[in-house]
């Protein structure tokens, strides 16, 4: 009978195996002799031969294992010691490469017994790359898309900080593919045995990380790892990566630690990132606190533990790395505080709501307002009932020039533009922080110059607005003490809402809905004083709490750190009513409603309205002005036609410019409401 063509294969191999091998064969050996005399008979005591060079490529791997599967086997290496080259034949069979042939890898292996090799040449690199133009040619398969993965895996790898010389020897990188993966026991995601190598990557990245293995090892991750064999807890590679490996003092490498951490710790990288800390992180600078600069890095421990950077006992000294004057308040802020908790953040969640509350109220009502006046100068249109009360400036031919009603002094339309510049810049550069996720938020800070760059130009913006703000209290302050004795709160000239605004705006609804005429109004609308007073109520709120977070430790000296959690929300969702309640309900109010066709109403900027156009819009005051004989000291005559065209020009830049960061806010909320962070 003739013996099966593995097993002479396997027998001369096992063989010469014996012939070369200088220690760990002897046991193995024994038990192959007989059947190794057996085969020499059968075979007539012919010498076996080696395998001929050209039959290399058709190796099979058993052939190898015959010596390289034996428990033990092993040669002195250059130095002297035992070099394990033991390969475990059934781990190797359930690895990715266990199909593949030995000699596919270990190409200098050109027949059986091979000679000695100290400096082994094996190319993973090289050899995927092979592969993968192979299977590129022959189409695609599950197999092929693996072996895609994969070498993008070594792509990244090239590029990283293991691919690079050595800084002590440049002949040698820092890290190759075996170093961190056992060429042989490569297992798929989700084997018994991955997860097995998984728990062993820290005592890998050891070997050359040696300090920071022993770090790792007392923190709650790595005791997680080494002790319990925990596989849901951090290695090395899940804050590191893994085959993109950078220099960890590179901003980019420390983002995308930052982003790893909520691989596990998903809640809190969200609330992380409705920080400022975060929102400046996620447009991509590093220089605010991340999860590391507070929780440590290797040697992180539980928020409760005495040596935890981040326990009650220890958080001042933490804040003070980047705070310098951080005082007691610090401690007490919330870091990774939310709105929907309200057990852990009763007063995050009341102001939370307070908020959204008032937002709907403002625009449900203002929009409902806006839309229903839209609709009713439209219906009267239909019926020949409208009017255009924009009236232009040039003089009829053949007619006296018409006259104009100074409206606003010099001084208030220099007010009102450079307010109205400094709120819309502070809205761009507030909103490109709060919605840092977005690519505009990106682009726009990045054009500034950095959220730095971004944050002082914000800062001087606040203090304009603010100074114009005091300026105009200054001015209202000392008009109301030199008319003390005639001024009357509740009169026609006042900003106080009355009872007579409630009836105005009673019947501007019942004009809506076709059941009255259009109301007839005095100096002040109840629209134009709900904007005057909207204007107290953000610098109080948008101003008071900009300034505590512009001066923290004034703050923290004062208050307690949860006041900025508190703050920082009511700055941010305040800001955002201001926003899109002047680009829409404001704007439509004096420039984009019908009768202001075309766009936009230049009063503001000219001083002065026609005649015409002032006595439809403010009815009362124009009846009284001429009861009293008081109307020909405010006429003036008509702005040139330069100065109004120049005038119309600013209005329509800015107009355009407040619906750009309309729509770009729009945009943010709506990423933020359906995307999250």
């Amino acid at each position: 009978m003739g013996i099966p063509k593995a097993v002479t294969m396997r027998l001369a191999a096992v063989f010469f195996c014996g012939m070369s091998a200088l220690t760990g064969l002897q046991t193995a050996l024994g038990a192959e002799k007989a059947a190794l005399g057996a085969e020499k008979a059968a075979l007539g005591a012919e010498k076996a031969a080696p395998v001929p060079e050209a039959a290399v490529e058709q190796l099979p791997s058993e052939l190898c294992l015959g010596c390289h599967g034996n428990q033990g086997f092993a040669v002195p290496g250059a130095d002297g010691k035992p070099r394990n080259l033991h390969v475990i034949p059934e781990k190797f069979s359930n690895s990715v490469h266990g199909k593949r042939l030995c000699v596919e890898c270990h190409k200098e292996i050109t027949k059986v017994p091979h000679e000695r090799i100290d400096n082994l040449k094996v190319s993973c690199v090289a050899c995927h790359e092979k592969l993968w133009d192979q299977a590129k040619k022959e189409g695609t398969t599950r197999e092929h898309a693996h072996l895609g993965a994969v070498v993008g895996q070594i792509d990244r790898y090239m590029k990283s900080i293991h691919a690079r010389p050595s800084m002590a020897d440049q002949s040698h990188t820092n890290a190759t593919c075996y170093n961190c993966h056992d060429a042989h026991y490569v297992y798929p995601a989700g084997s018994a045995e991955r997860q097995e190598w998984r728990l062993n990557i820290p005592n890998k990245c050891g070997v050359c990380h040696v300090k920071e293995r022993e770090v790792y090892a007392t923190s709650v991750h790595g005791r997680e790892v080494l002790e319990k064999q925990n596989p849901k807890a951090a290695i090395c590679s899940d804050c590191h990566t893994t085959h993109d490996i950078e220099d960890t003092e590179k901003d980019a490498t420390r983002l995308v630690i930052t982003k790893k951490c909520g691989g596990c710790h998903e809640e809190n990288l969200k609330s992380y990132l409705g920080t400022y800390h975060g929102q400046v992180n996620t447009l991509g600078y590093a220089y605010t606190a991340k999860c590391f600069d507070c929780h440590g890095n290797h040697g992180i421990q539980r928020v409760d533990d005495v040596n935890s950077s981040v326990h009650p006992d220890n958080r001042l000294q933490t804040c003070q790395k980047c705070h310098k004057g951080a005082t007691a308040g610090f401690v007490t802020f919330s870091p990774h505080g939310n709105t929907h908790d309200f057990k852990r953040y009763p007063l995050l969640w009341v102001a939370s709501k307070f908020m959204i509350g008032l937002l709907l109220g403002v625009f449900a009502f203002f929009w409902l307002h806006s839309a229903l006046w839209f609709y009713r100068e439209y219906k009267d249109r239909q019926e020949g009932k409208g009017h255009n009360t924009h009236v232009k400036a040039e003089a009829i031919p053949g007619k006296p020039p018409e006259k104009y009603f100074r409206r606003f002094a010099l001084g208030w339309r220099i007010a009102h533009l450079c307010f109205a510049i400094s709120v819309m810049t502070l809205v761009l550069t507030g909103m490109a922080v709060f919605y840092a996720e977005t690519s505009w938020a990106k682009t726009i800070v990045g054009a500034l110059g950095g959220p730095r760059a971004a944050a002082l130009i914000h800062r001087v913006c606040a203090g304009i607005m603010l100074s114009i703000f005091f300026v105009h209290l200054v001015y209202v302050a000392r008009k109301l003490y030199r008319a003390r004795q005639t001024f009357t709160w509740l009169g026609p000239d006042s900003m106080v809402p009355n009872l007579r605004d409630l009836e105005g705006a009673i019947s501007m609804f019942k004009w809506f809905f076709g059941k009255g005429p259009r109301p007839m109004f005095d100096r002040w609308t109840y629209w134009e004083k709900f904007d005057y007073w909207a204007v107290f109520w953000g610098m109080g709120i948008i101003g008071g709490s900009g300034m505590m977070l512009a001066f923290p430790n004034v703050t923290a000296s004062i208050l307690p750190g949860w006041v900025f959690n508190i703050a920082t929300l009511i700055h941010g969702e305040e800001a955002f009513l201001a926003a899109v309640f002047l680009f829409t309900v404001h704007f439509f109010n004096n420039h984009l409603r019908p009768d202001k066709y075309p766009p936009p109403d230049v009063v503001m900027f000219t001083g002065a309205v026609a005649l015409d156009e002032f006595k439809r819009e403010h009815t009362l005051e124009y009846q009284r002005l001429v009861d009293s004989g008081e109307l020909e000291q405010y006429l003036v005559d008509a702005p040139s036609p330069q100065f109004t065209q120049g005038a119309r020009i600013l209005g329509i830049v800015l107009i355009l410019c407040g619906l750009t960061l309309l729509a770009l806010v729009v945009t943010g909320f709506l990423g933020d409401a359906f995307g999250g962070h």
